[in-house]
């Protein structure tokens, strides 16, 4: 069985004193691709020597939502480069919206603007960070599709309900559940987790965040836990583990042109 977690920081400070351990546990519990997100481009280097060590990982390039003060205007030049500069970069983000007390909307919004037109002009698809925004992000994708023409991507780590999922989906969207989708109150969550159409579904960590059950008590996630997320989705569905794992690593190749056989 072989699993994809696309989306992990595993640049993080919490990794640094056992990532050959964490890598051995990804490995031992089927996960052969992973997808490095970026918060900002200043971590570009440090998630490339990731990915020299660990041929398995992929990795994207972008500013998070909540780091859009530190937006300039050269910004959209030195991501694009560096985009360019890596074949092994398969997507523009993380990016996006966050209005949870948030204060700059206006700001959030001009920035995600500026990322979609880089991931358009390059053809690489988007991973979509949306927290309190799924309204405005629905409206803006819209508006970008409409005026600039069709984008890809993923809304990662994904909290909202089944009508706000279907926004995505209307729009050509990939859904992917996280450790969220495990925990006993999350019915919203897990109801989109059903009704998500199969070929649109993708499972992640985002790690080292988000511990799925049964490991809640562990401070750090870490990638091979992405296999509690995808028994947990394959139950919520009725299909078994295998069948979910098929289908979500075929997902993610198609999404961020992954290939298994390296």
């Amino acid at each position: 069985m072989q699993l994809i977690d696309t989306h992990v920081h595993i640049n993080f400070d919490s990794f640094e004193p056992d990532l050959e351990v964490v890598a051995q546990n990804w490995r031992e519990a089927g996960v052969v691709r992973l997808v490095h997100s970026c918060v900002e481009p200043a971590e570009f280097t440090q998630i490339q020597a990731i990915a020299n060590r660990f041929p398995e990982v992929s990795f994207a390039v972008g500013l998070h939502p909540l780091d859009v003060d530190k937006w300039t205007s050269d910004s959209a030049t030195q991501i694009l480069a560096l985009a360019e500069s890596d074949a092994r970069v398969v997507a523009i983000g993380e990016m996006g919206l966050d209005f949870y007390k948030a204060e700059n909307r206006s700001l959030q919004e001009q920035v995600f603007w500026e990322q979609l037109a880089i991931a358009h002009s390059l053809n690489r698809p988007i991973i979509v960070h949306c927290r309190d925004a799924a309204e405005a992000m629905a409206d803006l994708l819209s508006k970008f599709q409409a005026e600039q023409g069709h984008i890809q991507g993923v809304m990662h780590c994904w909290s909202g309900t089944p009508e706000e999922t279907q926004w995505f989906l209307d729009l050509g969207f990939y859904i992917s559940f996280s450790g969220i989708v495990t925990f006993k109150n999350a019915t919203q969550v897990q109801a989109s987790a059903q009704m998500v159409p199969s070929d649109r579904l993708l499972i992640e960590t985002d790690c080292p965040f988000l511990s799925p059950v049964p490991k809640r008590g562990e401070r750090r996630n870490q990638p091979a836990y992405v296999r509690y997320v995808a028994e947990q989705v394959a139950k919520l569905r009725g299909i078994p583990l295998e069948t979910l794992a098929e289908q979500t690593t075929a997902n993610a190749c198609e999404l961020f042109g992954l290939s298994l056989s390296e």
